[in-house]
């Protein structure tokens, strides 16, 4: 076990620094312009330029570059002080990138953490409640909302939700975040719309896998012996059907939450204009600024391999048999 923990350990660092090397390259080569020249301002001078070509180290090859970026990044998890050409700053704005990405980590996994619970536990209510009354009227209306849930584009949800209950009814506030430990009330009230938006395609997902586990799962021999012993329907459903049949269930979560927490959620941040994570990296996008983008793609890459990982250990502790020799 220590063995197979050591070599994901190892994984998870080579991801992390393919990733981080894909996206440097991609964005160097995109044609957005010299980064001196959009850093000097306005009508620069050419010794302006030079100067900072020279001290933002423009001028180096291609891996000085890569290196001395990953170094600002990684200085900028230090304490400390450090002077403006020692810590990742974006090229447009000059802040620094790492506490611009954590600044917004306490908006987005609010989000992501709220989010994730009502489509956690809608979901197998929605796939419990198909599975049992499969066949029937209930069922296929569940099914119709599920597929309906599943189909409509978060962004879209997400402006109709805010014109109708937001700026139309006044119901719920118009967008922003206030932090939990300012007004826990406020917080709460302020993200139950993102919250739906966001959850609303994983419960239809979750409810239909659910549902055709359970269908598999209730044809088995074990669950045919457990009825034959006598059993009540309710101790079957839930000893044998629904344990069993979770089991995929935990995989996507921990697959789905990471997905979100490292980007998935940037349209439902920018739609509520919540100022996580995601709404940083949708600016950085939109002026091509290469320090926030690579410092957001690392950190979103961090939780997918990082809960991959975790999901990868926890399959292993529980079943012997996917521990490679």
């Amino acid at each position: 076990m220590t063995a197979f923990i050591m070599r994901r350990l190892i994984g998870m660092v080579a991801v992390l620094f393919a990733v981080s090397v894909l996206v440097f390259i991609v964005f160097i080569l995109l044609p957005g312009g010299d980064p001196a020249e959009r850093m000097a301002g306005k009508n620069p001078t050419p010794e302006n330029i030079h100067n900072i070509r020279e001290k933002w180290g423009f001028d180096k090859p291609f891996y000085v570059q890569y290196a001395r970026m990953m170094q600002k990044a990684l200085n900028g998890l230090t304490p400390g002080p450090h002077s403006e050409y020692d810590i990742l700053r974006s090229f447009d704005t000059r802040q620094d990138v790492v506490h611009e990405i954590v600044k917004g980590i306490p908006a987005t996994m609010s989000l992501c953490i709220g989010a994730a619970i009502i489509w956690l536990f809608f979901g197998i209510v929605v796939g419990v409640v198909s599975a049992v009354t499969a066949g029937t009227v209930s069922d296929r209306l569940i099914t119709i909302l599920a597929l309906v849930g599943i189909s409509m584009p978060v962004f879209w949800l997400g402006i109709v939700l805010r014109f109708f209950f937001a700026e139309t009814n006044t119901w719920f506030p118009d967008g922003g975040y206030v932090p939990l430990t300012s007004d826990p009330t406020q917080w709460f009230y302020h993200l139950l719309l993102p919250w739906f938006c966001l959850a609303v395609l994983f419960i239809g997902f979750y409810g239909r896998v659910l549902r055709s586990n359970m269908l598999d799962s209730m044809g088995e021999d074990y669950v045919r012996t457990a009825r034959a012993k006598g059993l009540p329907p309710r101790a079957v459903l839930q000893r044998h059907v629904l344990r069993n049949s979770l089991i995929p269930i935990v995989t996507l979560f921990g697959l789905d939450f990471a997905a979100v927490l490292g980007g998935g959620a940037i349209l439902t941040e920018t739609v509520f204009d919540l100022k996580g994570v995601g709404w940083y990296a949708a600016q950085s996008v939109g002026g091509l600024d290469l320090p926030p983008i690579m410092g957001v793609t690392l950190y979103g890459a961090f939780f997918i391999v990082f809960f991959s990982a975790v999901v990868d250990f926890l399959y292993a502790y529980l079943d012997p048999r996917v521990r490679p020799a």
